[in-house]
C-alpha cells in the first residue's frame, strides 16, 4: 500500500498548454503517488503527450505548477531530467548500429565511466532479453524487441519516475504482453510509471489509478473499478435452482428483470461492496438461497465512449471523479 505521507512522485495542479487558438490542457491537475501506474487515457488529440512533454522537460506548459520527484520544474529542471526517463510514442533506436552500441551511447550521455558503462548495458541487455541480439544492428530487430531495448535504453540512468507515451502502439499481442511483464516487474522495483495508452484492455491491467482526458479536461479520475461504476448497465445476476426461491426473490424485489426459463434475476447495481452486502443481507433475512451470484459491470470501453462522447454521466462518485 502506497504510504500517503511519502512526497508524490509527479504533483501537477493547474497545467494549461495552448498552441494559438487551441487550447490543449485546460487546467488540469495530476497525482501520482510514488511507486505506482497512472495512466492517462483519451482520444486521438485530447493532450496526452503533451502532458508527458510538459512533465518531462521537453516543452513548457503556460501555467502550472509542477513538482516531479519533489523537484520544482519551473526552479530546478535539471533535478527533474536526473530523476526521470522518457520512452515516447517513436523509438529512439539508432536501427543503423546494433543494440549494445545503443546502450553504450546511452550510457555516456549518462556520463557513466567506460567500464560502468559496459557493466550497465550488460545487466539491461540480459534482463531484456537483448544478449543473443545484442551484437546485431537494431534495424534488424522486431517491433518487440526494439521497444524492450528502447526501454532499457530509458533505464541506463536509472531513473525512478518513467513516462511511457504509448509504449505497445503497433505490437502484436505477445509481445504487448511481454511489455505488461516489464512494466510490472519496473514497479515491483519501486518504479513509478507514468503511463499513456490507446489501448483500453491495457489501464485495466496495469494501472492503480486512470484518467480520462477530453477536451482539455480530466473527464473522471479513479481506479479502474470506480471508473466502471459511474456508467449506467452495471447489474448483479442471482441464478436460482429452486422455482420456489425464484418465485420469492422475484416477487419481494423491485426493478428487477426475470428470466423464468433460466430462473434468473437481474438488479441494477453499480457494483460496490455496500450495495452487495445489502442484496446479501436481504437474502439472508429472507432465509432465500440463490445457487449463485455474479456481478457484472461496464468496462473501460463503456466508460471511454461515456466520457469522450460528450454525453452525460450520471451518479458521479466525488471520490472517483476530480
Amino acid at each position: 500500500m502506497t504510504n500517503p505521507n511519502r512526497t508524490p512522485a509527479i504533483a501537477a495542479t493547474g497545467l494549461r498548454k495552448a498552441y494559438g487558438d487551441k487550447l490543449v490542457l485546460d487546467g488540469i491537475d495530476i497525482h501520482v503517488p510514488t511507486g505506482t501506474v497512472y495512466s492517462l487515457l483519451g482520444p486521438n488529440g485530447a493532450g496526452k503527450t503533451t502532458a508527458v512533454k510538459i512533465l518531462s522537460t521537453l516543452i513548457t506548459g503556460d501555467a502550472g505548477d509542477i513538482r516531479i520527484a519533489g523537484h520544482d520544474l519551473a526552479a530546478d529542471p535539471q533535478a527533474v531530467r536526473a530523476a526521470i526517463g522518457v520512452t515516447g510514442q517513436f523509438s529512439a533506436v539508432d536501427g543503423l548500429i546494433t543494440g549494445e552500441e545503443n546502450m553504450l551511447l546511452m550510457a555516456d550521455l549518462h556520463h557513466l565511466s567506460k567500464a560502468e558503462g559496459r557493466r550497465t548495458a550488460a545487466e539491461l541487455l540480459e534482463r531484456f532479453d537483448l544478449v543473443e541480439a545484442a551484437k546485431k544492428p537494431a534495424q534488424s530487430y522486431s517491433g518487440g524487441m526494439k521497444r524492450r531495448l528502447d526501454i532499457a535504453m530509458t533505464l541506463v540512468g536509472n531513473p525512478r519516475i518513467i513516462f511511457l507515451d504509448e509504449p505497445t502502439t503497433g505490437l502484436d499481442p505477445r509481445s504487448r504482453h511481454n511489455m505488461w511483464g516489464i512494466i510490472r516487474e519496473l514497479v515491483s522495483d519501486g518504479v513509478t510509471v507514468f503511463l499513456t495508452t490507446q489501448y483500453l484492455e491495457e489501464a485495466d491491467e496495469l494501472a492503480d489509478r486512470i484518467a480520462v482526458l477530453n477536451d482539455g479536461k480530466i473527464a473522471a479520475e479513479g481506479t479502474a473499478d470506480e471508473l466502471k461504476r459511474l456508467i449506467p448497465g452495471g447489474h448483479v445476476r442471482l441464478r436460482f435452482q429452486d422455482p420456489d426461491a425464484y418465485q420469492s426473490a422475484a416477487g419481494a424485489l423491485r426493478d428487477i428483470t426475470r428470466d423464468d426459463e433460466s430462473l434468473t434475476l437481474q438488479i441494477p447495481s453499480d457494483g460496490s461492496q455496500r450495495e452487495l452486502r445489502s442484496i446479501l443481507d436481504w437474502l439472508d433475512s429472507a432465509d432465500i438461497e440463490a445457487d449463485e451470484l455474479t456481478v457484472h459491470t461496464p468496462d473501460l470501453d463503456d466508460v471511454f465512449f461515456a466520457l469522450t462522447s460528450g454525453s452525460t454521466v450520471p451518479n458521479q462518485p466525488k471520490e472517483a471523479v476530480r
